[in-house]
This record gives structure tokens, sequence and C-alpha cells, in this order.
């Protein structure tokens, strides 16, 4: 979890601890996917910001939110969940 922390830092947001871990959650879960292929760093800045993003509009699934991340890269999966 801790890995998206400076990312959420840079927002300058402040979320419960709940929401913190939701996002850690799927960050690392999106991260896991890439199969630590030696990404640039701005990969996985976007990957955190989309994360972000979707938990401040009000997006609480996991799943959810690990695909928003991957979007950027078109690495999502090709069944969307909907609710």
């Amino acid at each position: 979890m801790a890995s998206i922390l400076p990312f959420i830092r840079k927002t300058g947001t402040v979320f419960d601890d709940r929401m913190t871990a939701l996002m850690g959650e799927a960050f690392d879960s999106a991260c896991n996917e890439l199969h630590d292929s030696g990404q640039p760093p701005i990969v996985y800045e976007v990957i955190a910001k989309r994360i972000i993003d979707a938990v401040r509009g009000g997006e609480r699934d996991v799943m959810r939110l690990r695909n928003v991340g991957l979007a950027a890269l078109r690495l999502e999966d090709d069944d969307k969940q909907t609710g």
C-alpha cells in the first residue's frame, strides 16, 4: 500500500485510512499487471492519478479502481464491470 502514498501526498488531498487502503490495493494490483517490467516513473504516476481521481469521484470498488488506472495504458480488462 505504501507505494501510492507519495502520489496521494502530491495531490494535497487527505483521505481516511479506509480510502487510502483501497487506493493502495488498487494501485498495487494495477502495478502487478505490469509484471514489474521496468516502467518509467511516469507510468506509475499516471496510474496513481487516475485511481485517486476516481476515488474523488466516488468510486470505491477496488477492481474498478484498478481498471481505471490501467485504462491509461490500455491494459484494463476487456469485460467492463458495470454496477
